[in-house]
Parts: structure tokens; sequence; C-alpha cells
């Protein structure tokens, strides 16, 4: 079965690739490589002895996005491609609105054109805006703090539409908590451009000397030690999480949450990858950010009970493999040949 990824090459783009692949699944990837790298793809082939198709160019190019549809028989969709920045959002509205919106209607029209009609849709947590309480259910009232958010429920929205005018539509919005870790080969991993936005790979730089100290972003939060609160995952288990989704048979829309359920706060994290590493990291606490919230974890009892989907992997886990990947990889992805 031939299975379309969009923004393949990216971070759980890539992990999710590879499961794919290891359960035999053909691999069609899109990308434009703005963010990402193929080398992450090349990364991707040889863990799973397998190769994929990948067609590097934008989705908004509908000619082209049709040519793909046609050359290939494609079943099903994954659609991770956009821009995902919290902050850069906040600073660059209308290109955040542009092209995650703009990409993604020249999707589904495409899609609705080919009779392909089976979609697994990378949402996010950030849909709940400041939640009014945890742990978060997929009922929970939906708003947000960013433009980058508010892009992601705005699909949402399209899709709920979509699915209401066509009742062959089978969409499943998966709402990531937050992702860390790497694959535990080191191959594939994290590899944000410049100055990082998400925490873990901000520390793993700070570990391997590219950044001086940590920023941590408040300490009067009104949590146990002052500091932000998270539902952190491993990757590799939110990519196991794509696969559950593209078995689920269903007609219409669902949602599901994607995370642990257990909630870590900022200082937990960086201490359980002290404890993990045998690393020191220098730290200060600035400013909260705008934006930022108190407590954001999952109810992820429904993924459990209708994906037959649960997490395997512990926040030392998370910790091991995010620095094994940054330590084999100390400039990401422009290492060709990584340490092993």
């Amino acid at each position: 079965m031939e299975i379309l990824v969009t923004g393949g090459a990216g971070y759980i783009g890539s992990h999710t690739c590879l499961e794919l692949l290891k359960a035999g699944y053909k691999v069609i990837v899109i990308d434009n490589l703005i963010n990402s790298h193929k080398v992450s793809l090349e990364r991707v082939e040889q863990l799973a002895g397998k190769s994929l198709t990948f067609y590097e160019q934008d989705l908004i190019n509908k000619d082209d996005l049709k040519k793909i549809f046609t050359q290939h028989d494609i079943k099903a969709v994954i659609h991770f491609a956009g821009l995902k920045a919290v902050g850069e959002s906040v600073n660059f509205p209308l290109s955040y609105y542009k092209n995650n919106l703009m990409s993604s209607l020249v999707l589904f029209e495409v899609m609705a054109q080919h009779n392909v009609k089976k979609l697994v849709f990378s949402s996010s947590a950030t849909v709940y805006g400041n939640p009014k309480a945890v742990p978060i259910t997929e009922s929970a009232l939906r708003s947000t703090t960013n433009p980058y958010g508010t892009t992601k429920l705005m699909i949402e929205q399209i899709l709920e539409d979509l699915a209401i005018s066509d009742n062959e539509w089978e969409i499943s919005l998966l709402r990531y908590f937050n992702p860390i870790g790497a694959h535990a080969s080191g191959l594939i991993g994290e590899d944000p451009n410049g100055i990082p936005n998400n925490l873990m790979p901000y520390i793993t730089q700070v570990a391997a000397g590219r950044l001086e100290e940590l920023n941590i972003y408040g300490k009067d939060y009104e949590t146990y030690d002052g500091t932000g609160i998270r539902d952190y995952i491993h990757v590799v288990d939110l990519a196991k999480g794509h696969l559950k989704a593209l078995e689920y048979s269903h007609k219409g829309i669902e949602s599901f949450n994607l995370g642990t359920g257990i909630g870590s706060s900022v200082l937990d994290l960086v201490t359980t990858f002290e404890s993990a590493n045998g690393i020191f990291i220098k730290r200060k606490f600035v400013n909260r950010r705008s934006g930022d919230i108190a407590s954001c974890y999952a109810d992820v009892s429904k993924a459990k009970q209708i994906l037959k989907w649960e997490t395997k992997k512990s926040l030392f886990d998370m910790c091991q493999d995010a620095w094994r990947w940054q330590n084999q990889n100390p400039n990401g992805y422009l290492d060709i040949n990584p340490k092993v």
C-alpha cells in the first residue's frame, strides 16, 4: 500500500516514515526542505533496509501534486508539512497562515479529486490554548494563544466541515503534546535551524557546548516547582501512533491526544537529562514568554481504547536517546558521517 507523507523529512515525519517502511508500507515523501534535511530520509532508508520515493517540492504547487497522485496508487495521506515554530508564528503570522492553510487546502482538493479520502493529520495540543483543567480530554474547549496553534485549529475546522460534506472521508486528527527524543540508533533526530525553539534540543546543544546555558522561562508558575509542566512523549512512540491511526477503519472524523498522560516540569526534564547522561546543564531563570501556559498534559484514554496505542518509553529513555543523537551528530544532519 502506498502512503503519501507530506513533510516526511522533518523530525516527526522521518521517524514515522521509518515505522511505515518497517511495517511494509510503500512510502512517498513530499518535502520542500525549508526546515528539514534530505539526509534524514537517506538514514531512514539505511535503518529500514528499504527505499522510499522522495519529491522535493512545495504542496502549494497544485499541478505538481496532481502528477504525483496520477503516478502513484496512493491509498492514504499523513500530513505533517507546515511551519511549526510558536515564537516565529507570533512574529510572522501572515507567513504561517499563508503557508499552513494554503498548502493544506491544495492537498485536500487534490486528494478529493483522486478519491483518496483517508487522512491522518498532524495537529497539536496548542489547539487547547490555556486549558481550564488537566489532564486534557479531546472534548475540551478549543482555543489558541498563538498563530501557529490557530492554523492547526483552522485546519481541524476545515477537515470537520469536509467530513460533514462527504461521509466517505476517514480523518484522524492527532493532537501531539511535546515530542522529544530520537531513534535509538542515533541516526535520526531533531535538528532545528538556528537557536532551538523547543526545550530538548536547547538542552542537548548546551550539553554539547554549542550554546552556553539554558534559559528557563519563568519560575513562578502555579506548579509544584514553579516551572511549566508539559507532557513529553518519545518521538518513536508518537510515530507508532500514526500507524495505529492509519490502521483504524472508520467513517468521518476522530480526534486523538497523543501523549504519555504524565505531566513533567521543565526542571524535571533538565534533572532527568543530567541523571540519564551524567552531564550538568548550566541554566538560568528568565522572564516568562508570551503565550506560554502553566500546565498542559493529556488524557490519553481514548487513544488507548480505540487505537490500541500507548507509550512505551520513559522520560529517562527520551533524555538518553536525545543526547545520543546530539552526541553522534554535533552539527545535526550537516555531519554526513555521524560518530558511532
